[in-house]
């Protein structure tokens, strides 16, 4: 059993946790996950590492409610337990030799943006840390995204905080205005992905895309979240879950993650009734 140190909400739908997971903590790295399971009738979802503390020996984990299982989790407050936490699993981000990087979040992926803007920004290298919401309630980890960055820049769709922009016509800015980047790390929705992939190809940049489609045994036994990179089959559990972006089928991703839209809006919506007889 695995005790929830502390919980916060960052917006109405997005919740951080930390978890008490020693074994965990001692090994993780930014751009790793964990699965994880509620309790013994729960199923096992991924969610990637958002921060670590090996001296408390906790794992921090950011989650947006979508399903059922994150409803079950957000119901979790401190001081109670998850059955299971496994990890860390993946491969860690490579930050090696690298002087100057952009890294672009869009909506909760910038909760994963966030530690590896950290890990590159601690070992010297000069992070523009470009993050896009919807709108200003929206946003999450201001701080913590200035304090790992050299330049911090915000876009919200409807222009309520920071730029009216998206992400990538912020990073066009930086690029277009003499930003010498040895790579770009995109880490958000599939269509932002995609679109930030696009661009930078068109400046010959190296880019790297986070994938996390939906994931089950984290072992690549299931073949659960294979997808298409250069034209090869990989599992993101065990090959990534970071690829190049200019080599991904992003339209194959997008229409296998679609198929699972209407059973985690089922499974939302059991959940919440569950719990509404429960108070009742």
């Amino acid at each position: 059993m695995y005790r929830i140190v502390t919980k916060r909400p960052l917006n109405p739908t997005v919740t951080l946790m930390e978890v008490e997971a020693p074994a965990v903590a001692r090994k993780a790295q930014p751009g790793q996950f964990i699965i994880l399971r509620v309790d013994e009738q729960g199923e096992r979802i991924p969610l990637t590492i958002a921060d670590f503390d090996r001296e408390k020996g906790t794992v921090t984990i950011i989650f947006q409610v979508v399903g059922g299982t994150t409803e079950k989790l957000n119901h979790k407050e401190a001081g109670d337990f998850l059955q299971d936490f496994v990890g860390p699993l993946g491969r860690a981000t490579e930050t090696g030799g690298l002087k100057r990087v952009a890294v672009v979040g869009g909506g909760v992926g910038t909760a994963i943006a966030y530690p590896v803007a950290k890990k590159l920004h601690d070992v010297g290298c000069h992070v523009d840390l470009i993050v896009g919401f919807r709108t200003r309630d929206l946003v999450i980890l201001e701080d913590e995204f200035r304090a790992a960055s050299a330049q911090l820049l915000i876009g919200t769709d409807d222009g309520s905080y920071g730029r009216k922009a998206l992400v990538t016509d912020l990073l066009r800015e930086q690029i277009e205005a003499g930003a010498q980047y040895d790579r770009v790390i995109a880490i958000g929705p599939i269509p932002m992905m995609k679109f930030v992939s696009l661009l930078t190809k068109e400046y010959n940049i190296p880019t790297v895309v986070s994938m996390n489609p939906i994931m089950i045994d984290g072992t690549g036994m299931c073949g659960g979240c294979r997808l298409t990179v250069g034209g090869q089959t990989k599992f993101a559990c065990v090959d990534g879950p970071e690829f190049d972006g200019h080599q991904v089928d992003f339209d194959e991703a997008m229409a296998r993650g679609a198929v699972y839209r209407d059973f985690e809006r089922h499974a939302h919506d059991a959940a919440c009734n569950l719990f509404r007889q429960e108070v009742q």
